[in-house]
């Protein structure tokens, strides 16, 4: 693991009870800020007894493993030790506890920045054009199907000038028993979000066993852990799966406001059910490590990936996320996560960024999807809440609003596999080389 490890050392064993409580609770209501993200490192520190039911992969990948580029600048490398990097991967697997198989339909890239102890969060939007390895191009999703988690950490490296070596995976049943644990969600769905929800609970139930019943009502909802990550999957409303990644901070929040008012043993059991629902290539000592400091983190802001883009219909991905210049997008990416300013994207991902153009006839010089009113979600129990509130805070701008563009990134087929996706998983395809 890069980066230094902050330990708060106990000095005093036999504190008092009250005290213990106190800050296992705070370490508790960590979780819940990126808990569909898969850090759960505040739970395995008040949990410690229950590590074993983790899938624990102890091996840590080389810098070849891991996919990062041998000709990224030095400084900024070095600089980048400065950070603890982690790949967070929610799986659209169809199955519980499996790691094996799947989309990421969830992709975060997770940055603890050791001095200040601030963390930053960026969604990479599943459907991205981008290299896959092997010189294949395709949906950033397919690269986990097609290889596994190490082939999805070397896309996310690659593609991004990253040094990521650490992950960790858990399956979207975790979701369902924590929110289920906590009592619930309050959420202000419209009739789109009601109908979407219904149409995504049978499958949902089918793969966790429960039985749920249909939402009836929209505004204010109490909503079931199954309905509220029904809610989460949402990606077939205007503003497809940008506004997807909004409606799965609007549920970390409500989460996080249930947990703080929480009892323990509500909290334990949420625990015990979400442990069994994780794979990671961290160790037992050194996830206990870095959650003994977490009543020290802050998330400082969250983002999406890429930040300049447009939407294409490709032969062979269907509907897709086309970055605009992405050596741009990476400059920025560094200097948003890095404070890095004016970095430039290695010799790699300007090949890659060139053969993107080539292939899918994006240049630099497209006009940009409008996203500002989708980003910032705090504060809001509500994807029209959000919208509003960034509209106030983001002038209308001249990108397009992808609102009311006709080709937005699966706006028809819900959660159906592209061609090109099925074809990954198969190994079949044209190689070509970076």
């Amino acid at each position: 693991m890069p980066g230094y490890i902050f330990i708060r050392e106990i000095k005093d064993r036999n504190m008092a009870g009250k005290k213990k409580k106190r800050g296992r609770k705070k370490i508790v209501l960590f979780v819940f800020e990126i808990l569909l993200l898969g850090v759960l490192l505040g739970v395995l520190w008040l949990y410690n007894t229950t590590l074993g039911q983790v899938d624990f992969d102890d091996e840590a990948l080389s810098a070849s493993e891991a996919g990062i580029n041998e000709d990224i600048d030095e400084d900024a490398l070095a600089n980048m030790h400065g950070y603890l990097n982690v790949a967070l991967f929610g799986l659209d697997n169809r199955s519980n506890g499996s790691y094996d198989e799947g989309n990421s339909d969830c992709i975060i890239i997770a940055s603890l920045n050791y001095d200040t102890k601030e963390v930053q969060l960026v969604s990479l939007y599943r459907d991205t054009y981008l290299s896959s390895g092997n010189g294949r191009y395709t949906k950033a999703n397919g690269a986990y199907s097609a290889g596994g988690v190490k082939r999805a950490i070397s896309m996310v490296n690659s593609n991004l000038d990253l040094n990521i070596t650490k992950y960790i995976c858990v399956d979207w049943k975790a979701l369902v028993d924590a929110i289920d644990d906590l009592g619930g969600v309050d959420l202000d769905v419209t009739q789109d979000e009601v109908d979407e929800i219904n149409y995504l609970l049978p499958e949902i139930d089918g793969t966790t066993g429960y039985e749920t019943a249909e939402v009836t009502t929209t505004g204010t909802v109490h909503l079931d852990g199954t309905q509220a990550t029904a809610y989460a999957r949402i990606r077939s409303t205007s503003g497809d799966d940008f506004l997807r990644a909004s409606r799965q901070r609007i549920v970390l929040q409500a989460m996080l406001d249930k947990a703080q008012n929480a009892d323990l043993a509500s909290l334990k059991s949420m625990c015990t059910d979400i442990l069994k629902q994780i794979s990671t290539n961290f160790t037992a000592a050194e996830l206990i490590q870095y959650a003994s400091a977490v009543n020290k983190y802050e998330i400082k802001s969250t983002t999406g990936f890429p930040f300049e883009l447009t939407t294409k219909i490709l032969s062979s991905t269907g509907d897709t996320v086309i970055p605009i210049d992405l050596a741009k997008n990476v400059s920025e990416l560094h200097e948003y996560l890095f404070n890095e300013q004016g970095y430039t994207a290695s010799d790699t991902v300007q090949r890659i960024s060139q053969k993107i153009e080539d292939k899918t006839g994006v240049d630099p010089d497209e006009a940009a999807y409008d996203l500002d009113k989708f980003n910032d979600t705090v504060g809001s129990d509500g994807t029209e809440g959000v919208k509003k509130k960034n509209e106030l805070k983001n002038p209308k701008s001249t990108e397009q609003d992808v609102d009311s563009d006709d080709g937005d990134s699966d706006s028809d087929d819900r959660d159906s596999d592209s061609d090109e996706e099925q074809n990954d998983r198969e190994g079949n395809g044209n190689e070509e080389e970076y």
